[in-house]
């Protein structure tokens, strides 16, 4: 069963979202209005969803969803009956799974949910990979310059400064990126 935690931004004290779930049997462990203290309740709730309850998701809904995605990702789906499709473009620029326009059917709440999860893992993993991408290219141009300072102060070609950089790496058990990174040191605390 999900974890739910339901944040109620419309006028009603017990908006359709909330009924909606009862009706199709799901557990809301936690429910809130947009306040302050919301990152730390997700964090004390750890909900495997997040669902926001909107009539028109304005700039302090899409502010908490930055601060959502940013610092404790979760799914969010969000169900509004605003139509905007600027307002929409930025929901799912700020870190919304699911935008839900126009009526919550208990029927298929579950089907929605399942897309959102689906939708943040996808994503999840997109951000891993570009992360992964970026330190990999971040390495390669460690390596590069400490190739290139390795060769003025050795007076060798690349081909040479790379087989020394190997050698070091290998003796000592590290990455060539790590050597490369002792190089940089080194040359910067001598001030070359």
């Amino acid at each position: 069963m999900l974890r739910i935690l339901l944040i109620n931004d419309t006028v009603k004290k017990v908006g359709k979202l909330k009924q909606a779930l009862l009706e199709a049997g799901f557990e809301v462990i936690d429910e809130s209005g947009l306040t302050i203290d919301l990152p730390a309740r997700v964090q004390s709730a750890k909900p495997d969803v997040i669902l926001i309850d909107s009539d028109s998701p304005g700039r302090d809904v899409m502010e908490q969803v930055c601060l959502f995605s940013r610092d404790l990702p979760h799914p969010i789906a969000l169900f509004t009956d605003e139509q905007d499709p600027g307002i929409m473009r930025q929901a799912i620029q700020s870190g919304v799974s699911a935008y839900i326009v126009e009526g919550v059917e208990s029927s298929r709440l579950k089907a929605i949910l399942d897309v959102a999860m689906v939708r943040f893992e996808s994503d999840q993993k997109l951000r891993a990979e570009l992360h992964a991408r970026e330190q990999q290219l971040s390495e390669r141009k460690r390596v590069e310059k400490a190739k290139g300072l390795l060769m003025k102060m050795k007076s060798c070609d690349e081909s040479e400064a790379h087989t020394l950089m190997r050698r070091q790496a290998m003796s000592r058990q590290q990455k060539l990126v790590q050597v490369a990174e002792q190089i940089i040191a080194m040359h910067e605390m001598l001030g070359e």
